[in-house]
């Protein structure tokens, strides 16, 4: 979701900044940057660690609501993702949210792009274990009721993307903040504008048959 469909680490940068400095400490924007796709848990540790005297629900419950009231007055969103959405959509094929971030917040997401367009939205609070771990990918894939195989992941981190590929998905890895590596394991496309249901095919094709590409 964040930095796939909504570009919302500005929201969540802004959100960590200002809850540092409320207890006295000091956060940079390379700081922010090392939480980019971590799960929500990761994070409040490591801004306990720069000062933040609450617990870490205390924590993931703030910036959430910083976050939600932020997305409330602009949604950020991504070019191409929710074209690539209606696509999809209009082809029948089944969409789950997979996200590290609350439910509550990846509902006010999935509800600002339109209802039905997500058959399932797998949140940071459904798992036992966050990205990188491949356990969100496969609950979402077992929720579909369609095989890991069968399904293709889109990912803008380096945790979201090996989530994704552990889990056993296509994957194709889209920056935003960070950049990707690159490797025989996904497709690097640098944008989502002007993609469409065939190129997420293309991906799944490439998936199961990487012998027949250079």
């Amino acid at each position: 979701m964040d930095g796939t469909i909504v570009d919302t680490e500005p929201y969540w940068m802004s959100a960590e900044t200002a809850l540092v400095a409320e207890h006295g400490g000091t956060w940079s924007h390379d700081d922010a940057m090392q939480l980019v796709g971590s799960g929500l848990e990761n994070s409040a540790r490591i801004l306990q660690e720069a000062g933040v005297a609450l617990s870490t629900d205390e924590i993931i419950d703030h910036l959430t609501d910083r976050v939600m009231a932020q997305i409330a007055e602009s949604v950020p969103w991504r070019p191409g993702a929710r074209e690539l959405l209606a696509a999809l959509r209009a082809e029948g094929i089944p969409v789950a949210l997979v996200t590290m971030s609350l439910r509550r917040m990846a509902l006010a997401v999935a509800e600002a792009i339109g209802d039905d367009v997500f058959a399932e939205v797998v949140a940071g609070d459904d798992v036992e274990h966050a990205k990188p771990h491949p356990e969100p990918y496969l609950l979402a894939a077992e929720r579909l009721g369609v095989p890991i195989e069968s399904c293709v992941a889109i990912e803008d981190s380096e945790f979201g993307l090996v989530s994704a590929i552990a889990s056993g998905a296509a994957t194709v890895g889209v920056p935003c903040h960070v950049d990707l590596h690159e490797a025989p394991t996904h497709v690097l496309w640098p944008t989502l504008d002007g993609r469409g249901v065939d190129d997420l095919a293309a991906a799944l094709h490439r998936h199961h048959h990487p012998e027949g590409t250079s």
